[in-house]
């Protein structure tokens, strides 16, 4: 199922050749996650059996019979047996995740409790919970209770340790029109052409999941590149929407039926061409450069003068990369942030910023070097 698209970026995952990439594997995910080697997943999008506990059969007004999620998959003897079965997939999806890795689990009011806590037990640092408020839900034909509008999604990474894990904050933005993209996403629900339905007519899957969600999760935590686990496969959002964005992705599934329509589905999805692909990026999504980085490329000599914007003040920049600045009969000495801090009598100072060199007959920014310094990196 590979396409010359997946082929291209299958380069960036050369350290893991043995991952089954854009595949879809068929059997139990705990037994089939077995075979992944550990550490080598970018992200992980689950969509567990919700353990929906339906007691009896659900009519409209009309005594029309609402097609529910009566599947033998989203049954359990009880709330001991879905635990030690939710317990068991996350410790298999922790194995093969990266340090710095995601994962996205999402449920409804029956189980997302359940998911949360057995995740916190399993070590795992939650990051945000989105609520997916569903702008077309099914009504509450009983009239017992609110009606069901929402789905909650939880995001975490494998431990509190993870810093580096991938957020594209400044994508997000240029997405939400410069706006901070919130913990609230309203989103249809499946219909209409998206939703796969066999030969009478009947849905394929009792919960398939909007593209758009995942299009969002995707493009919110991962990189072109990156490879997305989707234990709970089902019919193939995830795929569709990771071949869509330049990623890869490994599915697992049991039920024949869905693979065969989620095969389908993959092959005939256009992924976008590379150029397309990226995205904005904010500075703190640069990768880190220290200053003592200047002097190694020989941008700055040890001896070389900095000055402050106005060109009053003035510090000696030393071959360790500190700086040497007397102002007002105190002689200060450290990093650029920390003597840019002292001189101005801060807390603290953005030191790239503050200190400037001698240009013709003005001043630049340090930072005007740090960037030079990304570009040759990039190069």
């Amino acid at each position: 199922m590979r396409t010359s698209s997946t082929r291209r970026l299958a380069a960036s995952a050369s350290e893991t050749p043995s991952l089954p990439l854009d595949t879809i594997i068929k059997g139990d995910c705990v037994a089939a996650l077995e075979k992944i080697p550990p550490k080598s997943v970018d992200l992980i999008f689950a969509d567990p059996p919700y353990n929906l506990q339906l007691q009896n059969a659900l009519h409209r007004p009309d005594q029309s019979k609402v097609d529910a999620v009566d599947d033998a998959w989203d049954q359990f003897d009880d709330f001991a047996a879905y635990d030690a079965f939710t317990r068991a997939w996350l410790m298999a999806c922790r194995r093969v995740l990266k340090p710095e890795g995601g994962i996205w689990v999402i449920g409804s009011y029956h189980n997302i409790f359940r998911l949360g806590a057995i995740l916190q037990d399993l070590g795992f640092w939650v990051l945000n919970d989105v609520i997916w408020r569903k702008v077309n839900p099914m009504p509450n034909f009983r009239g017992r209770r609110f009606a069901n509008a929402h789905e909650t999604l939880i995001w975490a990474v494998p431990s509190a340790k993870a810093k580096r894990y991938t957020f594209n904050y400044d994508a997000l933005k240029a997405f939400n029109d410069d706006l901070q993209m919130r913990s609230d996403w309203s989103l249809p629900i499946c219909t209409g052409e998206e939703r796969l339905k066999d030969a009478n007519g009947r849905k394929v899957h009792a919960t398939q999941k909007p593209e758009a969600l995942l299009y969002r999760v995707l493009l919110a935590t991962s990189k072109p590149g990156d490879v997305v686990l989707d234990p709970f496969f089902g019919t193939g959002t995830t795929g569709a929407v990771a071949k869509k964005l330049g990623r890869h992705f490994i599915g697992v599934e049991r039920e024949s039926a869905y693979i065969e329509a989620a095969k389908a589905r993959i092959a005939a999805a256009e992924p976008a061409e590379a150029p397309a692909l990226k995205v904005v990026a904010g500075k703190r999504a640069q990768p880190r450069i220290p200053f003592g980085s200047l002097l190694e490329s020989g941008l700055l000599k040890a001896g070389t003068r900095l000055y402050d914007p106005k060109g009053r003040l003035s510090a000696l920049v030393r071959a360790d990369g500190s700086l040497l600045c007397e102002a007002g009969g105190t002689r200060h000495e450290g990093s650029i942030h920390r003597v840019g801090a002292l001189v101005q009598g801060q807390e603290a100072c953005n030191g790239w910023v503050f200190w400037h060199l001698r240009a013709g007959d003005g001043l630049k920014p340090i930072d005007s070097l740090r960037e030079q310094v990304r570009s040759a990196q990039a190069a």
